[in-house]
């Protein structure tokens, strides 16, 4: 059990996953961000992404977020999100309706660069999930 840390993925509704962990990559603005146990205590925002959990069985358990905020603190990470979806749960006509629900909001003039650099980034991941 050494190197295992405690990992739980929050929603508004509920808790998406909750689990003990070796390793995870995140999404973060500074780039894709590996947490290990014992990684130093760090809050930071998350890009719309995959976060990619390896379970205790070696394999990964990915989840699509558009946003959210980190916290890992004394062998705790959380993950708070506005939406988590496990990547075997996408459905096709979802991540097209997604899909053109972002290219609609980017050809809006009123677009900040932050939004439109965020927007930007949602339709590379999705298309990378559409794959």
């Amino acid at each position: 059990m050494e190197g295992k840390f405690k990992i739980e993925i929050i929603v508004p509704e509920n808790i998406v996953f909750s689990d003990e962990t070796e390793v995870v990559i995140l999404p973060s603005y500074e780039g894709d961000m590996g947490i290990l146990k014992n990684h130093i205590p760090i809050i930071t925002f998350l890009r719309p992404g995959v976060i990619k959990v390896k379970k205790i069985d070696e394999n990964y358990e990915n989840f699509f977020v558009e946003d959210g905020i980190i916290e890992f603190y004394n062998n705790n990470l959380s993950v708070l999100s506005s939406k988590a979806i496990n990547t075997k749960n996408l459905s096709k006509d979802y991540l097209e309706n997604l899909n053109k629900l972002t290219q609609e909001k980017i050809r809006l003039n009123s677009l900040t660069d932050e939004d439109r650099y965020k927007l930007n980034h949602k339709l590379d991941i999705i298309k990378s999930l559409s794959l």
